[in-house]
């Protein structure tokens, strides 16, 4: 895309917007992590005690760990949240708010997609993901993540109705775009997978540095593109990255995107208000 086309607000010197998320998930009982650093696969009907233990790191620990990281390197990021993280520890989302970030929706629980629900269920679980969010965050919720980032075909006017401005599960484009729904325009933005802890290092057995180098190829290789306005994501897990391996990986990478003449470090929440103006 021409610079011309690019609102007004992102760096002109800088083409590639690199936006830092990360993941506050939870499920709900009886669900569990659909993968985890357990490779086996347990019996039908069998309550995975310990996955749901290696989720609610996340919030107890990792989540923690990322914020100091985070303003370590005075990065901002939109931390996407399970409703029920928001409910069991409803300090949390307080104190990311009150850090500078932006607290965003993530389904009410990782085992609930939007594309298995009907219409009222799906409606139910946003509303009371706007609920609790706005009562532990002090303000709605302003973008929205599915859980697997699978949505349903409702779920953008869903969105547009509660009040979201954006909807970050965008796979068809390398920057935002407008969205008409039946029930008003929101942003949807792009949610790109080449650094992101989940698949590289939980599904596909990389040590968390290629984390690092992943990110450290595209942003040193991005002249050789062309330089063109794009965006790509740095995701990171709370229960996943936000251990201390992970998290050494983490603090790289955004020290690397901070080093580069032609990056600048963002957030979903930021593009979205470029393109909402």
């Amino acid at each position: 895309m021409n610079a011309a086309d690019i609102p007004g607000g992102w760096p002109r010197d800088r083409p590639l917007a690199v936006s830092v998320s990360v993941m506050l998930e939870g499920w709900t009982a009886p669900d569990a992590p659909g993968m985890g650093p357990m490779g086996n696969v347990l019996r039908p009907g069998t309550i995975d005690l310990q996955g749901r233990s290696w989720a609610d790191y996340g919030p107890k620990a990792g989540a923690g760990r990322l914020l100091d990281l985070l303003d370590q390197q005075e990065a901002k990021a939109v931390f996407y949240t399970s409703g029920v993280v928001a409910r069991d520890y409803p300090a949390l989302p307080a104190g990311i708010a009150a850090r500078g970030h932006s607290v965003c929706a993530h389904g009410w629980s990782q085992g609930t997609l939007p594309a298995y629900l009907t219409a009222e269920q799906e409606a139910a679980d946003i509303a009371r993901c706007v609920d609790v969010i706005r009562a532990t965050a002090g303000t709605a919720p302003a973008g929205w993540l599915s859980p697997r980032c699978t949505p349903s075909e409702r779920t953008s006017s869903y969105l547009a109705e509660q009040g979201f401005r954006f909807h970050a599960e965008m796979f068809d484009s390398d920057i935002p775009y407008r969205i008409d729904t039946s029930a008003g325009p929101l942003v949807g933005v792009p949610f790109t997978m080449e650094v992101n802890d989940m698949p590289l290092y939980v599904r596909y057995g990389n040590e968390p540095d290629a984390f690092t180098r992943t990110l450290t190829k595209i942003v040193e290789g991005w002249p050789r593109l062309g330089n063109p306005f794009a965006c790509l994501d740095i995701t990171v897990h709370a229960h996943v990255f936000g251990r201390p391996y992970g998290a050494l990986a983490f603090l790289d990478s955004l020290a690397a995107v901070k080093r580069s003449p032609h990056c600048w470090l963002t957030n979903h929440a930021e593009l979205a208000a470029l393109w909402g103006r």
